[in-house]
């Protein structure tokens, strides 16, 4: 097996911190860009870490959250069994307490993300707490990560319009409090697409937070959200400063709909008719001379360019975030 839970991704997170590299955690709704992602971690050696958002599993579940969520968790173990790496499953953005209850009966999860970070301080707390607590109580094999700070833009259905920073000293409270295993930071990242603007990251906030965490013994892992719009430079800084994983979701979105595009744009004149001939869907050409060509529009040709060019770009990613030649598993 090499669909694992949490007792093993904490490992793999023991050796990121030990090692200075971070998991690149990617969303996921359906299998084209699950393939993708599991083809680019098995060429570089990386151990890989999904995601799914509620969203994505109402989905993937034709609006049963609960239903999508065993699709792709059955899709994902039968998958990962033809690779030599690790391959974990995280939980993004769960605020709904009666779906992670759900969720740690399934035993399909290797961590879940409580985000209660839009809520007042000591309310946070508690509701992190509550799910840390329910991991104990089910025996669950599971990593909980919590967030403090929110992060600018929106992410499923979650919105914040302005970005706060996490302060170090509450930092440490937050996971003395509740104690998460991952704590996802603000440093000045921003949910969704950047749009070329200049962010106002803080790298030098994510030190100060690894060095408050060290110095009262807590080697939590770091977690950066809203990555997609950082530079290579921006995350390779990032690195020094035990950030472990680092979410990428949007560029995925992008990289999916621009590669089909690309291929549908190349051969538009094999799909859509020529001006003068009847656009005849409904009976399928069939009094025209012009007809569309199956070797364009049959949906597997676009799917097999879609999972190699995330196959790529989750490679590149590995290697910039160093998981790269770093799986315990390969």
């Amino acid at each position: 097996m090499t669909f694992y839970g949490g007792d093993e991704l904490d490992k793999v997170y023991d050796d990121a911190l030990e090692e200075g590299f971070g998991l690149v955690a990617s969303n996921i709704a359906e299998p084209n860009v699950l393939m993708g992602l599991l083809e680019g971690a098995s060429r570089v050696d990386s151990d890989l870490l999904l995601q799914m958002s509620a969203g994505a599993c109402r989905f993937a579940g034709d609006g049963d959250e609960v239903a999508g969520l065993r699709a792709m968790g059955n899709y994902i173990e039968v998958l990962a069994e033809r690779h030599d790496i690790g391959v974990f499953l995280n939980m993004d953005h769960q605020t709904d307490m009666e779906f992670i209850e759900a969720q740690m009966d399934l035993d399909i999860p290797s961590s879940i993300m409580i985000d209660a970070s839009h809520e007042p301080f000591e309310e946070n707390v508690a509701r992190s707490r509550r799910v840390v607590e329910m991991a104990e109580e089910k025996g669950s094999d599971v990593l909980v990560e919590a967030e403090l700070g929110q992060i600018k833009g929106v992410e499923d259905e979650i919105e914040a319009e302005e970005a706060y920073y996490t302060d170090p000293e509450q930092a440490v409270e937050f996971v003395e409090k509740t104690g998460c295993d991952l704590l996802a930071i603000s440093v000045g990242t921003q949910h969704g697409v950047a749009k070329g603007r200049d962010l106002e990251l803080r790298p030098d906030l994510a030190r100060d937070i690894r060095d408050a965490l060290d110095e009262h013994g807590l080697d939590t892992p770091l977690v950066l959200h809203g990555s997609s719009g950082l530079q290579p430079s921006q995350v390779e800084e990032m690195m020094q400063y035990g950030i472990c994983k680092m979410n990428k979701d949007t560029r995925y979105q992008y990289e999916y709909t621009r590669t089909a595009f690309d291929l549908y744009r190349e051969h538009g004149d094999e799909l859509v008719p020529p001006e003068g001939v009847p656009d005849s869907r409904d009976t399928f050409f069939e009094d025209t001379e012009w007809s569309p060509n199956k070797d364009v529009f049959d949906p597997r040709v676009a799917g097999r360019d879609i999972r190699e060019r995330v196959a790529d770009v989750h490679a590149e990613l590995a290697e910039l975030a160093g998981s790269a030649g770093q799986s315990r598993y390969a």
